[in-house]
């Protein structure tokens, strides 16, 4: 599965919606940020192949950022890709 993760300007969760095909994922990310390049506010209706029920409209001008991502078995530990955790040493 390829993730797509939208970030919303004054919201602290992103939105997520997932691809099982990377030209699928590729295609929603190329028409996210051209929506994100329009000068006028589009209404982007997005839906989830993982989860068939999940549907989610946003507007353009709303979007601060978007984030591909694969998810995979290699990513299973609930990290998100681009930030990291610091471990905590004990003396």
């Amino acid at each position: 599965m390829i993730s797509i993760n939208v970030t919303l300007k004054y919201s602290p969760m992103p939105v997520s919606v997932e691809r099982k095909e990377t030209v699928d994922a590729e295609a929603l990310y190329a028409q996210i940020t051209t929506a994100m390049r329009s000068p006028t506010p589009e209404l982007l209706e997005l839906t989830c192949e993982k989860q068939t029920e999940k549907k989610v409209a946003i507007m353009s001008d709303q979007i601060s950022a978007v984030i591909l991502s694969q998810k995979d078995g290699s990513n299973s530990t609930g990290k998100t890709p681009g930030f990291f955790n610091l471990a905590q040493v004990e003396s």
